[in-house]
């Protein structure tokens, strides 16, 4: 790799987050409906209960990626927790305004405590199921990600300090620190009570929260991002194509499906993700051909944000509608799916184009430069310079920048 900095587009890992979002959303659909029946919603209700946490985990890793790539020395650290803060608040805060609403309307029990954390993102601190997932459902992630961003201005330059040669053994040690999170939760969280609707009934929600929601744990996905694109920038990433990487994706999914659950829905599974992100970083770092840069492809990972935020509540609006044990036949349910998943498309272009983009258009710049953090939550693709790491210039900072 040049020791020149060039600046390179990104686009395959911006459609690559629509089928990351496409998991969470079949995970949701097997889990609060059963309108597809037969030997197919047996196959569906076995095979994609954990497709959700799954996809979860490649955007966390996927965000600690792309801010290190696009990181730049003269950015100041307010200016980058600006960015952020307006990226995900005007998005979430009206999310959560329509999930209010419905959940007044349908008469679900709710805390002052949900009503204050949740619209602050603080509600995946809480070690409760009702809270945690209270109102919209998949917006405890965003808790998890603003703590991420909090936290970027103090990891990168720590990072930063790493050698080169020693990010490999950096990449193993937070392997061995996520898989020590699981076994803490194993056997030193306390496993009383038992939560029953969750895996096979012989987990507390305290063990689940401590893997799954709690930020600190999920940070080290995140860091396992950062360090991974300092590997790729480094030229130290080994040569895997787009097609192999998947393929360790798809087979990490069956280590999903078989480990137990506090191993499968946390930061290990997350780890099968890395391949697939430094295949289709490097594709287009090379210009390798790619089909996740087709132009359909960019503009669905354009709007996953979006849908990620929406359709929890579609699914459950139309399992209400339609009746959550209304069961289908193979016309039918497609028909309802395919209905649920375009009302979350056509909401998810609504929110992202009278929402998020006008609010990252007024508030959200990087100036002078052109914004450089726009793959991991905004629609355009991404540049950034591709061997500055080595003489550690990529550090978010308070005040003037490094001479």
């Amino acid at each position: 790799m040049t020791e020149d900095p060039v600046t390179r587009r990104l686009p395959s890992l911006t459609g690559l987050r629509f089928f990351a979002t496409t998991l969470v959303f079949a995970c949701h659909i097997a889990v609060i409906t059963q309108f597809i029946g037969g030997s197919l919603g047996t196959f569906v209700a076995s095979a994609f209960p954990l497709a959700g946490p799954y996809g979860v985990g490649f955007f966390f890793v996927l965000s600690g990626f792309v801010l290190t790539w696009t990181a730049r020395e003269s950015d100041r650290t307010t200016s980058f927790w600006r960015r952020r803060v307006v990226k995900i608040y005007p998005s979430h805060l009206v999310t959560f305004a329509l999930a209010a609403v419905l959940t007044v309307v349908a008469g679900r029990a709710t805390g002052l405590l949900d009503w204050v954390t949740n619209p602050l993102l603080l509600h995946a601190w809480v070690p409760s199921l009702n809270t945690s997932t209270s109102f919209n459902g998949v917006s405890w992630s965003l808790s998890c990600e603003l703590f991420f961003y909090l936290a970027f201005p103090l990891l990168l330059p720590l990072l930063d300090r790493i050698p080169v040669n020693r990010l490999w053994w950096t990449m193993a040690a937070l392997a061995v620190l996520i898989a020590g999170a699981a076994v803490i939760a194993q056997f030193l969280v306390n496993d009383q009570p038992r939560l029953t609707i969750i895996a096979d009934g012989s987990l507390s929600f305290g063990q689940i929260w401590f893997v799954y929601f709690f930020p600190p744990v999920r940070a080290l996905e995140f860091v396992v991002g950062m360090t991974l694109a300092r590997i790729v920038l480094a030229g130290r990433w080994p040569r895997i194509g787009l097609l192999p990487a998947a393929g360790i994706a798809v087979a990490g999914y069956g280590f999903v499906l078989t480990a137990p659950y506090l191993f499968a829905t946390g930061g290990l599974a997350s780890l099968w993700f890395v391949p697939l992100i430094a295949a289709a970083a490097t594709a287009d770092l090379r210009n390798r051909p790619s089909p996740l840069r087709h132009r359909a492809m960019v503009r669905l990972g354009e709007l996953s944000f979006a849908f990620y935020l929406v359709h929890w509540m579609v699914v459950i609006a139309g399992a209400q509608v339609i009746g959550a044990e209304t069961t289908f036949g193979p016309l039918g349910s497609t028909a309802a799916v395919a209905a649920l998943f375009g009302v979350a498309l056509a909401l998810a272009w609504a929110l992202h184009q009278g929402v998020e983009m006008p609010m990252v258009r007024r508030f959200g710049r990087h100036r002078p430069a052109v914004e450089a953090d726009r793959l991991e939550l905004t629609p355009d693709l991404v540049s950034g310079p591709t061997s500055a790491v080595r003489r550690s210039r990529r550090t978010v900072r308070s005040g003037t920048p490094r001479r």
